[in-house]
């Protein structure tokens, strides 16, 4: 397909009008001339994708590219000022990178000439801008990059980058454009059709490697499943509860960015792995890069350890000790698909010894959520407010038609997860600043569904508010933020607490770094975007608040925040 062109950078947009990215998150700069001008005649020609969407920040920019891309599947584009943007954004794309999102991360490169091409150098600032390696600064957290260098590879260049941030395991590519090539004058480009996978590519186990898995769940006494990313996909969760059902073995989801399991389910019993890691001799590991911490716990040494992944050995991560008896290569939800259908097709499933250990399962959920309750319902009067009320208060306002992204902060052991996509927590990377630019992009990607974000009073900050204010505003994203304001760096002192008990800091009450007051009203930067805004104190007061909030973004169709006073580290009565 021919289609007439004026400039390279128009070339750039057709091509991914044609691949079909919908959306084109920036924050643009010097080098984003050729772009605006090529945006700009797509607006005359009336052709509405790549929608430019605007987000005055890079960190909001890629985390909303995020949230888009966690719902929908689709790989994301986003596009950066020079190196200066991209350093901006970094700390996102590592987040990006660790939770293997597919994003054409793109920027824009300091002209390389000084003079005589339209395109050349013509602020002071494109000296001291140039890198003697561009593509160094992220190289490390993406998969591929790359530098356009002529007009007549743009269409290769292009489909590379999408081809590689589709393949698994997916992940952010980062594509830099020289404005001089952009900028370059061209009559046409000659479009192919799509030839490459549009999706991607799953992969199968070796079915061996399966039944010598289920021989040894056979012959085990006590298994235990971790899963912790195996919710990416939403199919593979359902592969996950019909394998826990087969297996009669329970689920536990630790250090989850995902929700894999619906936490309803009688064989789920939460995220705290104490007292079931230590007796299991058979442990199932479906999609973890840290299935346990082996500074605090450890499983016997007599336990055989199964691990499920697309790459169980996690080969990105420089170091991770953690041993594997049988690693299965494969698509996590197909490899557990096809061993609960081995195990259906057998006697062994419905044997007195699986039968006894699903009611035993069933007996300790239930044991285990009445507990989470009533020791919510004991802090329903603690003021400061006490987190675990915060959560269960929190559960009670939402529905099915509810997604809550978390930064650290929720007590999630209270909420109630029934659908797949219904919960996002922060990469393994943990890089602060992600939830309410991710909302935004969750919202985008689904604008029926109510999102409310979690995070702490710094986490806010990180979050550069006022960019994500604005977007919220100019695209009618609406939100419920709740800052869960104690007034410190809870993991700085939680850490210091953990590690040094009986320290000078701890003896002291002193902790230099940690202290995050005096604490602002929050709550008053939303109004400044047409937002409500409200600090709320008081215990009982708690619920009413949220209600109100909830109202008000559902039906008013307006972004809210609820600045809730919490009790710290170190304060907190469990």
């Amino acid at each position: 397909m021919d289609v007439p062109v004026e400039t390279v950078a128009q070339a750039y947009l057709e091509m991914l009008r044609n691949r079909g990215i919908k959306y084109l998150f920036g924050n643009s700069g010097t080098d984003f001339a050729p772009i605006i001008d090529g945006l700009a005649k797509f607006i005359v020609e009336k052709k509405d994708t790549p929608r430019p969407i605007t987000v005055p920040h890079e960190n909001v920019a890629v985390n909303m590219a995020m949230g888009y891309a966690m719902i929908t599947g689709e790989p994301q584009v986003v596009m950066a000022h020079v190196i200066v943007g991209a350093a901006n954004a970094s700390c996102a794309l590592m987040n990006a990178y660790r939770l293997e999102i597919p994003m054409l991360f793109s920027a824009g490169r300091t002209p390389v000439t000084e003079a005589g091409l339209q395109g050349s150098r013509n602020r002071p600032i494109h000296w001291g801008q140039e890198s003697f390696d561009q593509g160094g600064l992220l190289r490390e957290f993406t998969k591929w990059d790359y530098e356009l260098r002529h007009p007549i590879q743009l269409e290769t260049v292009v489909d590379r980058a999408l081809e590689m941030t589709m393949a698994e395991p997916q992940g952010p590519v980062y594509l830099i454009l020289p404005r001089e090539i952009l900028s370059q004058k061209i009559e046409s480009i000659d479009i192919h059709p799509w030839r490459k996978p549009k999706g991607p590519i799953l992969t199968y186990p070796d079915p061996s490697l399966i039944d010598e898995a289920i021989r040894w769940l056979n012959e085990a006494s006590n298994p235990l499943i971790i899963a912790s990313q195996i919710g990416k996909n939403p199919a593979s969760v359902n592969s996950l509860v019909s394998f826990a059902e087969a297996a009669a073995a329970p689920v536990l989801t630790p250090n989850s960015p995902y929700m894999n399991c619906p936490t309803g389910h009688p064989q789920y019993l939460g995220t705290e792995l104490r007292g079931f890691l230590e007796e299991a001799d058979l442990i199932v590991i479906a999609d973890s890069d840290v299935p346990w911490l082996p500074h605090v716990h450890q499983p016997a040494q007599s336990a055989k350890i199964i691990h499920v992944s697309r790459d169980p050995s996690y080969q990105s991560y420089p170091i991770r000790g953690f041993p594997i008896d049988l690693p299965i290569v494969g698509d996590p939800g197909i490899t557990l698909k096809l061993a609960a259908e081995k195990i259906l097709a057998s006697s062994t499933s419905n044997s007195a010894k699986f039968k006894s250990r699903r009611e035993k399962i069933k007996e300790k959920h239930l044991e285990q959520r009445t507990k989470l309750r009533a020791m919510a319902e004991g802090l329903r009067s603690n003021k400061p407010i006490h987190p675990l009320w915060l959560a269960y208060c929190l559960n009670q306002i939402r529905d099915e038609n509810t997604i809550l992204l978390n930064e650290y902060t929720l007590d999630v052991s209270q909420m109630d997860f029934v659908q797949p996509q219904s919960y996002f927590s922060l990469s393994p990377a943990g890089g602060l600043g992600w939830s309410i630019g991710a909302a935004l992009g969750v919202k985008l990607a689904m604008p029926d569904k109510t999102c409310i974000v979690t995070l702490g009073d710094g986490a806010y900050i990180f979050n550069v508010p006022t960019a994500c204010h604005y977007v919220s505003q100019r695209y009618d994203l609406p939100l419920l933020i709740i800052i869960i304001n104690n007034g410190t760096w809870g993991a700085s002192k939680r850490t210091v607490l953990e590690q040094f008990p009986d320290g000078w800091a701890s003896t002291t009450n002193e902790f230099p770094f940690c202290d995050l007051t005096p604490s602002p009203k929050y709550e008053a930067v939303v109004s400044a975007f047409g937002g409500y805004g409200e600090a709320v104190e008081e215990p009982r007061e708690l619920l009413p608040a949220l209600r109100r909030a909830l109202k008000i973004v559902q039906e008013g169709k307006r972004q809210a925040i609820l600045n809730v006073i919490c009790a710290g580290p170190g304060s907190q009565r469990s």
